[in-house]
């Protein structure tokens, strides 16, 4: 019987190569590109979110982390009260601060080129798509539980 984790490939050492498949998340909570500010820091807050997929007509145009909901808050709003960031917060559409284009990556890439990307362009997450189609997210952390131990790539088949 199958885990639904998938099989790795093996190098020509014999250690497995983890595929970003093998570790991403596949459910994950996306935001359209007219949404507010406001309400994707209720989003992020309430479902304990770090990083949020941008769509558009069902097409993958951007991320928003967190990092770049504070750098908008702090940039115009330093020394203003709770109010004042609340209502500048749902004065602004996620396009104005959002990343994009997106940097994303195939299910079936390496895990360590995922890695690689995301310490390169510093950056605390990678859309995961196949074709055009967005199939997961791939952060920081998922890769650190898996560096860590904590994320199985390969388990063995069960005869249950």
């Amino acid at each position: 019987m199958s885990t639904g984790l998938g099989k790795v490939g093996k190098t020509g050492l014999g250690e497995a190569q983890p595929r970003v498949r093998d570790v991403m998340q596949t459910k994950i909570v996306t935001v359209s590109v007219t949404e507010r500010l406001s309400t994707v820091e209720d989003i992020m807050t309430l479902g304990r979110v770090r990083h949020m997929p941008v769509v558009h007509g069902g097409r993958l145009v951007g991320v928003l982390s967190h990092r770049d909901l504070l750098r908008a808050s702090l940039s115009e709003l330093g020394s203003f009260g709770s109010e004042t960031r609340r209502a500048f917060l749902h004065a602004i559409e996620i396009a104005q601060v959002m990343s994009a284009p997106p940097i994303t990556i195939g299910p079936e890439a390496d895990l360590r080129l995922a890695a690689r990307l995301m310490a390169d362009r510093r950056i605390g997450c990678l859309p995961v798509v196949d074709g055009e189609e967005l199939v997961g997210l791939v952060t920081e952390t998922d890769v650190l539980h898996w560096v860590a131990g904590l994320i199985a790539t390969e388990r063995p088949d069960s005869s249950d």
